[in-house]
């Protein structure tokens, strides 16, 4: 590779790199695929570089990364999975360390869109994503979070403008139901989701079935992602009873030999446990997300067991994972 090109891609990883790998775990929900496709990305631009080398190398590798997120969304949607499926977590500590934050583009625009930055990563917009085709999702994301014009968009997924449009517009009808139900995390948010889900928490511990079933909303439910390779519930359990006792019995089962703290992942509070027991079967870590409604009642009970799905929290070996996304 020539010495140019090599400096340029460079300065281009230092640069780029954040920003692509948030705007492709937005596009696959997957904090380990967008590992994937950011290298990915960047392997391609050192064995087939642009041949333009005066302009400016995010727009092509957006278009790269892009590209690659959608093939691999039409793959996902093929594969039966295990179970309910979760986006995996990622650590979001302080308003001004958003994942893939970028205060300005070109000098003049800042990213946020119709969606803002921290929004985009709860798990609630990430799930409400899953319902649209992959290049509806990437449009989406281009347009209504990074703020991306029609020409812009046009340009990073080789589609007609009157295409970008079409699709932009079904892909909004398709957000209407998580629109009239979203709920931004604000401060205010972030801190009843902190006192809700540490009531839920001290509540399963100490036994009390009925006592947990007061923190709960009556539509509420609870998802978890073991990915076929831990034992968890396979289909969503509703209904205030219902949750209460499944948390319960893992509580008697497990909590004796855990150890857990209160963390900010994708945007709002979250429980980070990990298991010492060893059992068969048995996840060794997890992660437990909860959403709210305005009377902080837990609406939403979101679990995360499978490793792959836990690797930008505690790394590809089980260790801490990288908290700079």
């Amino acid at each position: 590779m020539a010495h140019g090109v090599a400096a340029t891609l460079e300065q281009s990883f230092k640069t780029d790199e954040r920003f692509l790998w948030g705007l492709c775990y937005r596009l696959t929900g997957c904090a380990a695929d967008a590992d994937d496709l950011v290298q990915e990305t960047f392997v391609r631009a050192m064995e087939r570089p642009p041949r333009n080398q005066r302009d400016p190398l995010r727009p092509w590798l957006v278009r790269v990364a892009v590209n690659l997120g959608r093939d691999l969304l039409r793959r996902r949607k093929r594969r039966s999975y295990v179970g309910p499926w979760l986006p995996s977590p990622i650590e979001t500590t302080g308003e001004t360390e958003l994942p893939a934050y970028e205060a300005v583009i070109a000098g003049e625009r800042t990213t946020e869109g119709r969606y803002d930055l921290m929004e985009s990563v709860s798990f609630a917009f990430l799930l409400a994503l899953e319902a649209l085709t992959p290049q509806q999702r990437a449009v989406l994301l281009l347009r209504d979070v990074f703020d991306y014009s029609v020409l812009e968009t046009t340009e990073a997924l080789g589609i007609s403008q009157a295409n970008v449009r079409t699709t932009l517009h079904r892909a909004r009808a398709a957000m209407r139901v998580y629109d009239r139900t979203r709920r931004t995390p604000t401060r205010q948010l972030q801190q009843q989701t902190k006192e809700a889900l540490g009531r839920f928490v001290n509540g399963i511990i100490t036994g009390d079935v009925a006592d947990v079933e007061k923190m709960l909303a009556a539509s509420v439910r609870a998802l978890s992602d073991g990915g076929g390779q831990y034992f968890a519930a396979r289909k969503p359990i509703v209904g205030p009873q219902r949750v209460a006792r499944f948390f319960v019995n893992i509580a008697t089962r497990r909590a004796a030999q855990s150890r857990f703290e209160m963390r900010t992942m994708n945007g709002t509070p979250a429980l980070v446990g990990e298991f010492d027991d060893g059992r068969t079967g048995e996840p060794p870590r997890m992660v437990l997300l909860c959403e709210v409604d305005d009377d902080s009642r837990i609406t939403r009970l979101h679990i995360v067991l499978a490793d792959r799905k836990l690797t930008a929290i505690f790394g590809e070996d089980g260790g801490s994972g990288n908290s700079k996304r």
